[in-house]
């Protein structure tokens, strides 16, 4: 490799340490363990100087053949501006194939992911802190083993895709809890160790007020604990979580290639993502 040459490899194990000094430069929460999470479920490509040092990163996450998310795209401050953004855009169209695409837009990345086809679709509000002491909320309960099929099945329903390896993996490194009528599993949520704290998320419900239940039962056994939401505009529920000590500080744009029509976008059953990258 020629001096200044950047080299676009596969994203592996051995990249990890690289792409956590990458996030760290730009103040992300992800520890290793966030990458290796995001690496098991995902394929990607590193860019790498010619000192062998890992100058940008991109993964895409496939749920089924229904779409893909486009992830963990950090460019190094020292190499932006000579198109390698662009660049591993282009390999991640390559590896997601012929999926429709979904990506959380950060304000720098915008202009890019526009010229390339995709199209705002919401907008994706991070909230986090350490959370108000909480009476433990009525109807909730954990979740075990045997609740899995029905909670991949409601995933699945609301988010629009097959995410059965994403619930798999939460499982690994989380719990579950759920709303149980009549037998039935009507809405669901998680949580699993993230950055500083820990990530509640996803949170599938068909209403607010359940969606605040499953929030607040992981909340109510983590008196003073940091925990992270991350949650869409449209849910009507950042006021409440500022309420229980989760304040505002920063999202990003959900955007998708093709855009999607009017009656997909208008679902509002997904009231907290399993965080911005894997949607």
């Amino acid at each position: 490799m020629q001096q200044g040459e950047i080299e676009l490899q596969d994203f592996g194990p051995d990249h990890i340490e690289g792409a956590v000094a990458l996030s760290r430069q730009e103040n992300w929460p992800h520890r290793p363990q966030d990458w290796q999470m995001a690496l098991q479920l995902s394929r990607g490509a590193v860019a790498l100087d010619d000192q062998g040092r890992v100058a940008g990163t991109i993964l895409v996450t496939p749920y089924g053949a229904d779409c893909a998310m486009i992830n963990m795209v950090i460019v190094d401050r020292n190499t932006r501006g000579k198109g390698l953004g662009r660049r591993l855009m282009e390999q991640a169209f390559a590896l997601a194939e012929d999926r429709p695409l979904r990506l959380v837009a950060t304000a720098d990345g915008m202009p890019l992911y526009q010229k390339l086809g995709f199209v705002p679709s919401g907008t994706i509000l991070q909230h986090q802190g350490n959370v108000a002491e909480l009476g433990s909320p009525d109807g909730v309960e954990a979740a075990n083993a045997d609740d899995l099929p029905e909670i991949k099945a409601i995933d699945r329903d609301a988010y629009g895709a097959d995410r059965e390896v994403l619930i798999d993996a939460l499982a690994e490194r989380g719990e579950f809890a759920v709303i149980r009528r009549n037998g039935v599993i009507e809405a669901y949520g998680a949580i699993r160790p993230f950055g500083r704290g820990e990530m509640i998320g996803p949170v599938i419900a068909g209403g607010a007020d359940d969606a605040k239940s499953l929030i607040g039962f992981f909340a109510a056994s983590r008196p003073r604990a940091f925990l992270r939401v991350d949650t869409d505009s449209r849910t009507g529920i950042a006021g409440w979580l500022q309420e229980i000590g989760l304040a505002h500080v920063g999202g990003g744009v959900a955007m998708d290639r093709p855009a999607k029509n009017g009656l997909e976008q208008a679902r509002p059953k997904v009231y907290a993502l399993a965080n911005q990258a894997l949607g």
